[in-house]
C-alpha cells in the first residue's frame, strides 16, 4: 500500500481533536504539522515505525521549549533568531508556536516587524526550504493545478503579496514571502487559526530593484515588473484559480504598493472574500488608538481635526476608517471628509493636482485654504497651525518629520495633542516617544507603529503603546471564517477598533497609553473575532454552505461565540495519532 497522506479529525464545532496518518518511518518526521520530534512516545515510535530513527530519550513539549528558548537566547542577532524560528517551524510546527507563545511580546518583533524586513531583503541568501506557493509568469497559467497540489487543502486564510511595498523598504521581488509567513504565524498566535489552514502566496511579477536583478544569487523571476494589462491579467489568473480551489477562504492582500493596493482590493471586492491589511488593518488599529485617546481627552471624535502625513496605502486607509467612524457618530460624509487632511511629499493633497485615484477622496479644494497662497506655504507646520489639527498621524516613513515646533503647534490647538508616529521600522518613526513627551511636558497622547522601550518622564515610566496590526487582522480573519461571511465590510474594522480600545486598561487610560500590551494578543483577537462575526450576521452577509455547514452552524451570536472559542488551536501535541 502507498503511504502518502494524513488528515486531521475535527470535533463538533470544528476544533481539531486528532490526526489520522497513513505515513510511517521518516515520512512522519518530515511532515512538520504532525512531527513531535523527540517527544514521540515509545508506543508511538513502535506503531509509526520510528524506532531507531530518534535518540532514546523521550522529551516532553516543555523540555523541548526550554531547550529551544536557550538556543534562541544564544543567537547573536535578530535575523539569526528569525532563521532559527523558521527552521524550527519547518521541522515541528507545534514546538515553534509553543516557543513563540512562551513570550509573544519578545518574539513578535523577531517573527514580524522589524526583523522580517531584513528577512525579505536577505531572502535569497537565507533560503532554507520551500514555504508556500510562488507564482510567476512561467506557471501562472496553470495556477489552479498548482493550488490543487498544495499539501494542505483545508485552506481558510491566504496571505498574498506582490512583493512591491514591503514595510517601508519597497520592492523586494520574490523576497516578500516572509511577510506572508509572519502574518500567518500571527494568525495562529492571535486567533488560533491552525497552521495547516493558512496559505502564503508570492505573486512574483518581476522586480524593478536593480540590486536584485544584478544579484547572481537572486531566486526570483529575473525581469522588470509586469505593468498595465499584463499585470492585471496575471492577478486575474491567480484570483480565478484561488476562488475555484478555495471558494470560502479569506484572501488577505499584503504589501501591494499605493495605487495598486487600492485597485486590486476594489477590483476583487465582490469576487473574493478579501481585504488589504495595509489599508484596512492599519486604519482599524489607528482608529482604536484614537478612540482610546478620546477616553483620555473626554472629547468626541467629531470635535477633532485629523492630519495624516503620508498619503500611501496605510495613510489613506487610516483616513477611510476615521471617515467611517465619524459618519457612524452622526456626521454626514462631506463634513467627515472636511475634518480629515492628508499630506504627501508636496504638502496637503489638493484637488487641483494631477492625483492618483486613491488620493482624490480626501483632496481639498485649495481655494478653501486661505493660508495656502503658494506652493511654499504648503508645509506641515502651516497646515497644523491654520487648520487647528488636534490629531497628527505619521505614515510617511520620514524619520524626525514631527519636529518640536510641529508637535508643540498641535499642542496649542488642544490640551492633549494626539501624536501618532506610525511608520515602520523603528528607524523610520516620525518622532521618538521620549522627545514627544519632553516637548509637551507629558501631555501628548501617543502611540507608535514600531516597538519602543518605556520612557521615563518627570519621575514616571510610561509604556509606549504599539499600534500593531496584529491586534486587528487575526481576529478579523477568525470572525470572517467562523461566521461564514461572504464579504469583508468596513464596519468589521470599526468593530475591531472598538474592541481593541476596550482592552486598554483604566490605568493605561489614566497614563495616556492608547494600546493594550502585546501579551494580550490572544484575548484581544478572540473579542475582535466575536465582534466581527456578530457584525457579519447583523449585516446578513453570511452563507450557509461554507466551511462549517457540516458542524450545523446557525447564524446566532451565542453559537458563533461557541464556535469561535472551539476553533482556536493551541500549540499542544495531538494525543491521537
Amino acid at each position: 500500500m502507498e503511504i502518502n497522506h494524513y488528515e486531521f479529525k475535527y470535533g463538533e464545532f470544528g476544533d481539531t481533536t486528532g490526526v489520522q496518518i497513513n505515513l510511517r518511518g521518516f515520512d512522519v518526521l518530515r511532515f512538520n504539522n504532525i512531527s513531535k520530534g523527540t517527544a514521540f512516545t515509545i508506543e508511538e515510535r513502535s506503531r509509526l515505525k520510528l524506532s531507531g530513527f530518534l535518540p532514546p530519550r523521550v522529551k516532553t513539549l516543555e523540555d523541548q521549549i526550554r531547550s529551544s528558548l536557550k538556543i534562541v537566547d544564544e543567537k547573536k542577532s535578530d535575523i539569526e533568531k528569525f532563521i532559527y524560528i523558521r527552521s524550527l517551524y519547518d521541522r515541528n510546527v507545534v514546538l515553534a508556536h509553543a516557543v513563540i507563545a512562551d513570550n509573544v511580546t519578545k518574539f513578535l518583533p523577531i517573527i514580524y516587524t522589524p526583523t522580517v524586513g531584513l528577512a525579505c531583503q536577505q531572502y535569497s541568501s537565507i533560503y532554507r526550504g520551500a514555504n508556500g506557493v510562488h507564482f510567476y509568469p512561467g506557471n501562472i497559467d496553470y495556477a489552479e493545478y498548482v493550488l490543487r497540489n498544495y499539501t494542505d487543502q483545508d485552506i481558510r486564510i491566504a496571505v498574498v503579496t506582490d512583493n512591491q511595498g514591503i514595510l517601508g523598504i519597497g520592492d523586494q521581488g520574490a523576497g516578500g514571502i516572509p511577510i506572508c509567513l509572519g502574518k500567518l504565524m500571527l494568525y495562529t498566535q492571535g486567533a488560533g487559526i491552525a497552521p495547516w489552514h493558512g496559505l502564503p502566496v508570492s505573486l512574483d511579477v518581476g522586480t524593478d530593484n536593480e540590486d536584485l536583478l544584478n544579484d547572481p544569487n537572486y531566486l526570483g523571476w529575473r525581469h522588470k515588473r509586469l505593468k498595465g494589462e499584463e499585470y492585471d491579467a496575471f492577478i486575474k489568473k491567480f484570483v480565478t484559480a484561488f476562488k475555484k480551489n478555495f471558494p470560502h477562504a479569506l484572501c488577505q492582500w499584503e504589501d501591494f504598493s499605493k495605487q495598486t493596493a487600492f485597485t486590486v482590493r476594489d477590483t476583487y471586492l465582490n469576487h473574493l472574500i478579501s481585504f488589504n491589511d495595509d489599508i484596512q488593518g492599519t486604519g482599524s488599529i489607528a482608529l482604536a488608538g484614537i478612540i482610546a485617546a478620546m477616553k483620555v481627552k473626554k472629547e468626541k471624535m467629531t470635535d477633532q481635526v485629523y492630519l495624516v502625513n503620508g498619503a500611501g496605502a496605510g495613510g489613506i486607509g487610516i483616513a477611510e476608517q476615521i471617515q467611517v467612524e465619524l459618519i457612524a457618530q452622526g456626521m454626514d460624509e462631506a463634513d467627515a471628509i472636511a475634518r480629515i487632511f492628508t499630506m504627501d511629499s508636496r504638502g496637503v493633497v489638493t484637488a487641483d493636482r494631477d492625483l492618483e485615484p486613491y488620493k482624490k477622496k480626501f483632496a481639498k479644494d485649495s481655494k478653501t485654504l486661505a493660508w495656502l497662497t503658494s506652493s511654499e506655504d504648503n508645509t506641515l507646520l502651516n497646515a497644523v497651525k491654520h487648520e487647528k489639527v488636534t490629531v497628527l498621524i505619521g505614515t510617511s516613513g520620514q524619520p524626525g518629520l514631527f519636529t518640536q515646533q510641529i508637535v508643540q503647534a498641535v499642542g496649542k490647538n488642544t490640551d492633549r495633542p494626539v501624536i501618532l508616529p506610525l511608520s515602520n521600522p523603528t528607524s523610520k518613526a516620525e518622532a521618538l516617544p521620549k522627545d514627544v513627551y519632553e516637548w509637551t511636558n507629558g501631555k501628548a497622547l501617543m502611540a507608535t507603529g514600531s516597538p519602543f522601550d518605556p520612557v521615563d518622564h518627570d519621575g514616571k515610566e510610561y509604556r509606549i503603546g504599539q499600534m500593531n496590526n496584529s491586534f486587528v487582522f487575526p481576529g478579523v480573519g477568525l470572525g470572517v471564517v467562523a461566521s461564514g461571511a461572504t464579504e469583508v465590510l468596513p464596519v468589521f474594522f470599526s468593530a475591531a477598533a472598538h474592541a481593541i480600545a476596550e482592552f486598554v486598561s483604566e490605568q493605561d487610560i489614566n497614563d495616556g497609553i492608547l494600546c493594550p500590551p502585546l501579551d494580550q494578543l490572544k484575548e484581544v483577537s478572540l473579542e475582535v473575532a466575536k465582534r466581527v462575526g456578530a457584525e457579519a450576521i447583523k449585516a446578513g452577509v453570511t452563507k450557509k454552505d461554507c466551511f462549517f455547514s457540516k458542524f450545523k452552524h446557525k447564524n446566532d451570536p451565542e453559537r458563533l461565540n461557541t464556535l469561535v472559542d472551539k476553533m482556536r488551536w493551541n500549540p499542544q501535541y495531538f494525543d491521537q495519532i
